[in-house]
C-alpha cells in the first residue's frame, strides 16, 4: 500500500460547543482525540479561548527573552536536567531554551522573570503567566477526555492534583552554510502532556507509524498536543508518544513553545480498569522527576525506550 498523499495529523476543534462535557459533542470529540492519540501519538488542536493577540505577545516576550545577553540566560538553572537554560550544545548547536518551572504559578513565572530582569518586567511575567493557564485549561480537557473514554477518571483526577507545569521558550538559529539543519535531535517527550506552538518559520516534523516524516505547518491558532512517556505508562501502553525533530530549511531564526505536563510527589501507576487478559500489565508504579534523572544516565541514554527500561515490567 503506498503513502498517502501528504499525509497530516488529525486536526480537533476545541470550540466551545465541543467543550459541554457530557453533550454530544463533548463525547464525539472525546473519541476523536483517544482515536488520535492512539494512531499517531498527537494531534493538531485549534482552541477558541486562544487569541491572534496572545499569539502576537507571547512571541514578543519570547525575543525579548533570547536578546538577553547569554551570561544572563544561563541564570535559568534547575535540579530537573533540560528544565533549565539549555543552549551551546555541540550535538544541536541551533538550538536555545529556557524553562519557567510551576509556570501556572504566580511564584513561578516572577521568580524565572525576577531572576532574568531583576528591576522587573510586568509584560514578561503577566504574558507568561496567561500563556500558561490557557495551555493548561486545554491540556486538563484533553485528559478529561481521555480519562472518561478509558473510564480512569478517578486515576486522573488523583494526578491532577500532583501535576506540575513547565513553560519552555525555544529558539533556533539559521544554520550557516557548514552546519547541520537539524535543530533537536528525533526523541519523544519525557513528560506526561506537552503542547507545542509554533510561530511563522516551519521545522516541527512527527515520525508517522509507517516509518514516515510529515512536516507540520506553523499557524498561529493552532497547537500540537502531544502525548509523553509518562502517558504511555499511565494508560498501559494503549497510547505511544510520537518521535519528532526539529530540521532547519533557510536561514531564518525559528522561535516556539513548549508547555510540559509532569506529575510531582506521587507515583503514576497504571489504572486497574487498563489491566486485562488483552492487556497485561506493562509498567510499573514509577516517580517521573526520577525517571527524569534515568533518562541521563548511561543505560537511559543507551535505552531505545528509556521508560520501559525504567519501568517496564
Amino acid at each position: 500500500m503506498g503513502s498517502l498523499p501528504n499525509p497530516t495529523l488529525p486536526t480537533i476543534d476545541f470550540s466551545e460547543k465541543n467543550l459541554e462535557s457530557g453533550s454530544t459533542c463533548w463525547i464525539s470529540t472525546s473519541k476523536d482525540v483517544v482515536r488520535a492519540l492512539e494512531d499517531y501519538g498527537c494531534f493538531i488542536a485549534t482552541f477558541t479561548k486562544f487569541s491572534s493577540e496572545m499569539h502576537e505577545s507571547i512571541f514578543r516576550a519570547s525575543e525579548e527573552l533570547f536578546d538577553l545577553p547569554t551570561d544572563v540566560k544561563i541564570l535559568n538553572t534547575s535540579t530537573t536536567p533540560s528544565h533549565g537554560y539549555v543552549g551551546q550544545v555541540p550535538i544541536i548547536p541551533l538550538y536555545e531554551g529556557l524553562g519557567i518551572e510551576n509556570a501556572l504559578t504566580l511564584q513561578g513565572a516572577k521568580k524565572f522573570t525576577n531572576l532574568l530582569w531583576p528591576s522587573g518586567n510586568d509584560y514578561f511575567c503577566d504574558t507568561a503567566m496567561e500563556y500558561s493557564k490557557i495551555m493548561a485549561e486545554l491540556d486538563q480537557v484533553v485528559m478529561r477526555m481521555v480519562s472518561q473514554v478509558y473510564g480512569v477518571e478517578k486515576s486522573y483526577e488523583s494526578l491532577l492534583k500532583s501535576t506540575s507545569y513547565l513553560l519552555k521558550f525555544i529558539k533556533y538559529r539559521g544554520p550557516e552554510s557548514d552546519e547541520t539543519s537539524l535543530g533537536i535531535v528525533p526523541h519523544t517527550d519525557k513528560s506526561f502532556m506537552s503542547i507545542l506552538h509554533q510561530r511563522q518559520v516551519k521545522g516541527l516534523e512527527i515520525k508517522l507509524k509507517n516509518g514516515e516524516w510529515i512536516a507540520i505547518d506553523p499557524l498561529p491558532s493552532t497547537f500540537v498536543v502531544m502525548a509523553g512517556d509518562a502517558c504511555m505508562a499511565w494508560t498501559n501502553g494503549r497510547i505511544e508518544p510520537s518521535q519528532h525533530r526539529v530540521m532547519m530549511k533557510g536561514r531564518e531564526e525559528r522561535y516556539s513553545l513548549g508547555f510540559f505536563t509532569f506529575i510531582k510527589d506521587v507515583l503514576i501507576q497504571v489504572p486497574e480498569e487498563l489491566v486485562d487478559d488483552d492487556h497485561p500489565m506493562q509498567f510499573k508504579p514509577f516517580d517521573h522527576y526520577k525517571y527524569i534523572h534515568f533518562i541521563y544516565t548511561d543505560e537511559g541514554k543507551r535505552s531505545k525506550s528509556p521508560i520501559k527500561a525504567y519501568c517496564g515490567v
